[in-house]
């Protein structure tokens, strides 16, 4: 997530929440593709599927990685 950020030049501040939340999952979708060769339905669900409180995390997981990003270049 890192190098997302700073390949952005600090811009996904400019994001939704949505836009990050489904990021990040897409990013979590990968990971567990690469570490578990037949993963359950469940680990691997498309943003849609995703329950409320999921979307959420996936955002607020985001922004938090983010800001302390922002804070360490200050």
């Amino acid at each position: 997530m890192a190098a997302f950020v700073a390949a952005s030049d600090g811009n996904t501040s400019k994001l939704s929440r949505t836009q990050k939340g489904r990021w990040l999952a897409l990013c979590w979708i990968a990971q567990i593709y690469k570490h578990i060769p037949d993963p359950k339905p469940g680990y691997v669900a498309d943003w849609d599927q995703l329950p409320e409180w999921q979307q959420e995390t996936d955002a607020d997981t985001f922004e938090v990685i983010e800001r302390s990003m922002a804070e360490a270049t200050r």
